[in-house]
């Protein structure tokens, strides 16, 4: 069973920066598997964020986060990171990291609140 455990979210003003943090608890094969954020805004479906390639030489990114938003990950720490830039109110929501889709591995959620 893997473990996934995000942490960073928080209270920010519009414009202002936030950085998540995800770990995994099993060191075996994290440096194989798409990693990928996702968040779920009240009253909505949960939408993709970013999803970086296992050798992180690849990341995808959502159109309304585009420029503004970036994916890493460290496979050393077993770590994905999602560095969140010019946050606007629409952000507002759980975020989620996950490994392997839908049907995959999903951490508890951290949420980021972006309001003045």
């Amino acid at each position: 069973q893997v473990q996934l455990t995000e942490s960073g979210g928080g209270l920010v003003q519009p414009g202002g920066s936030l950085t998540l943090s995800c770990t995994a608890s099993r060191s075996t094969a994290f440096s194989i598997y798409v990693m990928g954020w996702y968040r779920q805004a009240p009253g909505k479906q949960r939408e993709l964020v970013a999803t970086i390639t296992p050798g992180g030489d690849s990341t995808n990114y959502a159109d309304s986060v585009k420029g503004r938003f970036t994916i890493s990950r460290d496979n050393a720490k077993n770590t994905v990171h999602l560095q969140m830039n010019s946050l606007k109110s629409e952000d507002t929501a759980v975020y989620y990291c996950n490994r392997g889709g839908s049907a995959g591995y999903w951490g508890q959620g951290t949420q980021v609140t972006v309001s003045s």
